[in-house]
């Protein structure tokens, strides 16, 4: 690739069965991009694929960690990497085929106008095709984030998220405390306090046909958890003022 403008990064543990078909899909767009994969050495040697696949290949960069530290510590760690290597755009997706690749493109033309673009399942032209269950937790999930925290944004949970790192000087991934999956509603949050307008584009979350999901159940009850602990702190916030 000629030059360092966008980065990719996806997170992996246990992909082996996706991860070559997500490359792929990402290769064959013939954008001008780098791809960032932090693996949580996996025992299922996905990260040995990508090392076999990627030799000669400069654009696709591997960190492979000591053990599975979890979603929020590597999303921070791709994060600094982008800021340190000077990448203008970073975009950050799911290695489970969950995220169509093919959107990429118009996160990138949203970025032109935009600092932070999100992948959103739950505006017009948007999908999810979760199973009953999972569907419904999310759907419902996400309006009562929405209500609660009163943030003009219907998707709360996805990480198929754009970034302007060129425009977001006043931001950075490590403002956020939660763990898990309640990083990325936090992450939401945090960019809403810091003023920055929230643009969403409708996607399509494919349920993964692959692998095994790696949401714990009790995540969903700690994301719920971190919810009203956030919410009690804008009402204590507010009483202190």
């Amino acid at each position: 690739m000629k030059n360092l403008k966008t980065l990719i990064f996806t997170a992996t543990y246990n992909e082996a069965k996706n991860i070559l078909k997500f490359i792929n899909k990402v290769e064959k767009l013939n954008l001008n991009v780098d791809l960032l994969i932090i693996d949580d050495n996996s025992p299922d040697q996905t990260s040995k694929i990508i090392t076999n696949y990627s030799k000669n290949k400069n654009y696709i960069k591997l960190i492979v960690r000591k053990n599975k530290q979890g979603l929020d510590t590597a999303h921070k760690l791709a994060y600094k990497f982008a800021l340190k290597n000077n990448y203008q755009n970073l975009i950050t997706m799911d290695a489970d085929l969950s995220h169509n690749p093919k959107e990429i493109p118009k996160i990138l033309e949203q970025l032109k106008n935009y600092k932070f673009v999100i992948g959103s399942r739950y505006i017009k032209g948007g999908r999810c095709q979760m199973s009953s269950y999972r569907l419904w937790l999310s759907v419902y999930g996400n309006k009562l984030i929405k209500n609660l925290l009163n943030i003009n944004c219907n998707e709360f949970t996805t990480s198929y998220r754009g970034f302007s790192l060129k425009k977001l000087k006043n931001f950075n991934l490590n403002i956020v405390s939660s763990k898990g999956y309640s990083f990325f509603m936090e992450t939401i949050y945090r960019i809403h306090k810091k003023k920055i307008l929230i643009k969403e584009i409708p996607i399509t979350f494919i349920d993964r046909k692959k692998g095994k999901s790696k949401i714990p159940k009790i995540e969903i009850f700690r994301m719920f958890v971190n919810l009203f602990k956030i919410k009690l702190f804008e009402q204590t916030f507010k009483v202190l003022l």
